[in-house]
């Protein structure tokens, strides 16, 4: 049967006392929430063997999700999950500017975005869905209207686990919910991860200036590194010369994804001990990074140093800096419209 059993976890700064939330399901498989940031801490998959081990990178003390998480390790990002250019935007004939933490770009909600908020949690009847709520203020880190947010974290005995964003506004507003989880499915976070093969449904990338922002325009993926319609290695073509490439160190670059609505749009796959996660959103994008920045100053889990390359991300959402960009999907949440959507990544063994 399904459970989920709920613990201390520990206090923040502000004197916040955060819990833990650990959903497992018929198999065994287990995954760990916080009410803080609605990170997941560790999710558990089977290898080939059976053996059911941690494959998200994180920390082992709770103070560094608290204080020290500016990689986002396992959170909820919001309002707006990657960058807008200058910090600014039009809406409605008015010009917001949101909090600057990227260079003089506004990057994944700002300093004090829902990656440090204190979430209300509540568990779901049929006892297999944790509930988080948030109330994010008019003005919070610059975006106008007040935004309630609930997100829904479900554990199946598919293995899969399935986030669901739901949000609804006052006054009209941008609003783009990612999850932020570092997989290494090699459950080793010693390791990099450019042994994984990645597979994704996308024949168009965005490419971006010196400042990670999109140039505007959609790029074919063919004859370039960013071709993996075909699965291939994460480090085949990682380090080749391509301009793109060098930008970011690597890949950190939003995928165009093909086809519209609740869809496969991808896998990740560890061929040496036969994890695989199929990815499956409703969303138009998905940024691929391979922790290019990752500095290897914290204490990461098993010892290990949270170094460059040794996660991989993949965050479903709309395209980056899209409140400046008429040409890509709109991400306008209208005063008393439901924003909604999905991702789910399902595990398997290859």
């Amino acid at each position: 049967m399904a459970s989920i059993q709920i613990s201390d976890f520990g206090v923040t700064k502000d004197g916040d006392e955060i819990r833990k939330y650990a959903l497992t399901n018929k198999n065994g498989m287990k995954v760990e929430i916080i009410n803080y940031g609605g990170i997941v801490t560790s999710l558990t998959a089977p290898d080939r063997n059976g053996t059911y081990e941690d494959v998200v990178l994180g920390f082992t003390e709770p103070e560094d999700y608290f204080e020290a998480n500016t990689s986002f390790f396992g959170a909820i990002i919001g309002r707006y999950a990657n960058r807008i250019a200058n910090g600014k935007f039009n809406l409605n004939g008015k010009e917001f500017n949101v909090n600057v933490n990227n260079g003089e770009n506004h990057l994944h909600g700002g300093n004090h975005g829902f990656h440090t908020k204190v979430w209300k949690a509540e568990l779901l009847e049929d006892k297999q869905a944790l509930q988080l709520s948030y109330i994010s203020k008019d003005g919070e880190e610059g975006f106008p209207s007040e935004v309630l947010v609930h997100v829904f974290y479900r554990l199946t005995d598919e293995n899969a686990l399935e986030i669901h964003y739901e949000a609804t506004a006052d006054q009209d507003t941008v609003i783009n919910l990612t999850h932020h989880s570092y997989f290494n499915l090699s459950a080793n976070f010693n390791e990099k991860i450019t042994d994984h093969e990645l597979q994704l449904n996308a024949t168009q990338f965005i490419p971006i200036d010196h400042r990670s922002i999109p140039l505007g325009n959609f790029e074919n993926v063919e004859n370039t590194p960013f071709d993996f319609r075909i699965s291939k290695q994460v480090g085949k073509d990682i380090d080749e010369d391509h301009e793109q490439l060098k930008i970011a160190s690597g890949y950190d670059h939003c995928w165009v994804l093909n086809g519209e609505g609740l869809r496969s749009i991808g896998e990740l796959y560890h061929p040496k001990s036969g994890r695989n996660i199929e990815v499956i959103t409703d969303q138009v994008g998905v940024q691929v990074y391979t922790g290019n920045f990752l500095d290897g100053q914290s204490e990461g889990k098993s010892g290990a140093k949270n170094n460059p390359r040794t996660g991989i991300c993949l965050e479903t959402q709309h395209f980056p800096d899209s409140p400046n960009r008429k040409n890509f999907p709109s991400v306008v949440l209208k005063a008393g419209e439901k924003y909604s959507t999905k991702t789910i990544y399902r595990f398997s063994i290859k």
